[in-house]
């Protein structure tokens, strides 16, 4: 590629990511220098600042025209700006969970490397959501997943912290050995990477052997990313990575890392097998013979997730098997795919950003000041800090999908969403409605001992001063989570006004 080339690319639709890059090569350097008896702390609000930025750069490229540059793999389309708010807004949040956080040990000489390798994780996946290459959404999927392995053990003095990055490691390691076999089949299949081009050529394809070929490379990507969203039975990483890893990287992981995965997940499919035949004959698309197989792991997901929930006495643990369980849910609404999937996936991932944050915002302030993260820790919390029992309480009915609040809208457009395609899927229906009821059980556990119990100890909390970050994103989640519930048409209407349907995405 010859200069004359590379100045004429509209690089303009790369400056969030160009953004998010020099912020934390800037950290890395500043981390670098600074002398090793000065906090680390500062350097947050400087990632902040700049995801921050990066947020503003995306507004004004909302009006932007779909623009593909370097040979069609990067690509800023409706799609990708809309679920990049999403890890934005996310990131900030975290961000300021992240300068909050006070372990007991641990983390105090890696506080630095935790905000460049948080923003390079960031930035991976914000190119996985503009990728329109298989090699380009490789090497975001790559760039995030590192960065969680080394995040999840950056507390190295502790046991359960290294735990989790050997079992994360592990785990990760199989799951992109299986989504790299399986892209490697369709690259093989079509003689190409970009998925514009690869699309084309599936859909045109009508040979029963090549067929064959596809659905293998098909199961192979899904049970790949499977791994990367926690979904049954290819969790088996989650609950101990959720518990042993600092609660700002839980919180990272349980949001921001599974809606990277399930935007890969609409790229591939809706991309690639959603327009592929499926018969020799061209009468049967590729979806509509295989989409039993995402039905099974979103009944899997959700049955597994919630009651295996049912157990558990540790918060962590709790909102692990509670994420596998939303995870079926999101699934669900994949499983069903039709006009309205990505805008109803954009609109559940949004909800959950703002209940999942304030639930961990408030579990991560409880182990600071009690140094457990039991359920058992959260007894009378309603008599010994009202507002943070309140909080926890709205997300919790959020999570448990209750009237009034973001997370039964999201739930709601999913359950419609099953009817909304022919045939109708029932028992997909059934299964969300079942496991939801069974989901009650243990999020109102929580709430009982938050206002029912009597604390053992009542001395923890004589006088309750919320850090500024944790304060920050308990009000904004709380406002989130129910001005999204009680007006949903809000964040539909910024959706729609400005994305539309994501008609471009295929352009």
């Amino acid at each position: 590629m010859d200069l004359e080339k590379l100045l004429s690319y509209n690089w303009g639709v790369m400056m969030p990511e160009f953004i998010i890059l020099g912020v934390a090569t800037l950290l890395c350097i500043i981390d670098l220098f600074m002398p090793a008896n000065v906090s680390r702390r500062r350097l947050g609000w400087v990632a902040i600042i700049g995801v921050l930025l990066a947020t503003f750069v995306l507004l004004g490229l909302v009006s932007a025209e779909t623009t593909s540059i370097l040979y069609d793999t990067f690509r800023l389309d409706s799609f990708a700006k809309a679920f990049k708010f999403i890890l934005l807004v996310g990131a900030a949040l975290v961000l300021l969970l992240a300068e909050s956080y006070q372990p007991a040990e641990g983390m105090k000489e890696t506080r630095g490397e935790f905000y460049y390798l948080f923003l390079a994780a960031l930035l991976g996946a914000m190119v996985m959501t503009s990728s329109g290459d298989l090699i380009t959404m490789f090497v975001g999927l790559e760039l995030l997943s590192v960065s969680s392995y080394i995040l999840a053990g950056i507390r190295k003095d502790h046991l359960a912290s290294n735990e989790s990055a050997m079992k994360y490691v592990i785990n990760g390691g199989i799951s992109t050995a299986i989504t790299l076999f399986g892209m490697s089949y369709l690259y093989g299949l079509t003689g190409t990477t970009n998925l514009k081009e690869m699309g084309l050529i599936m859909s045109q394809t009508l040979d029963g052997q090549h067929l064959y070929l596809y659905g293998i490379a098909f199961f192979m990507v899904l049970v790949g990313l499977s791994f990367k969203i926690a979904a049954a039975p290819f969790h088996m990483w989650a609950p101990d990575v959720y518990q042993g890893a600092p609660t700002p990287v839980t919180a990272f992981l349980s949001v921001l890392s599974k809606t990277a995965g399930f935007i890969i997940i609409l790229r591939v499919i809706i991309y690639l097998f959603l327009n592929a035949s499926g018969d020799e004959i061209g009468a049967l698309g590729f979806m509509e013979k295989n989409r039993i197989f995402i039905s099974c792991l979103a009944g899997i997901t959700m049955i597994f997730g919630n009651v295996v929930a049912l157990r558990q006495k540790n918060m962590k643990r709790l909102l692990a098997y509670s994420s596998i369980a939303h995870a079926g849910y999101l699934l669900v609404s994949v499983a069903t795919l039709g006009y309205f999937t990505p805008s109803t996936v954009w609109f559940y991932l949004v909800a959950y950003v703002f209940m999942s944050l304030g639930a961990f915002a408030v579990i991560q302030y409880m182990a600071d000041r009690t140094g457990s993260d039991e359920i058992a820790s959260f007894a009378g919390l309603y008599k010994r800090a009202p507002f943070l029992a309140i909080a926890m309480g709205i997300f919790l009915l959020s999570m448990a999908g209750i009237p009034g609040t973001a997370g039964f809208v999201a739930k709601l457009n999913i359950f419609m969403g099953t009817f909304a395609v022919d045939p109708s899927h029932y028992v997909l229906a059934s299964i969300l409605i079942g496991t939801t009821v069974i989901s009650y059980f243990y999020y109102f556990s929580v709430m009982v001992q938050m206002f029912f119990r009597s604390a053992e100890n009542q001395a923890d909390f004589t006088k309750v001063k919320l850090p500024i970050g944790i304060l920050i994103v308990l009000v904004v989640c709380v406002i989130g989570t129910i001005g999204f519930g009680i007006v949903p048409g809000a964040a539909l209407d910024f959706l729609y006004g400005n994305f539309g349907d994501f008609e471009d995405f295929l352009q």
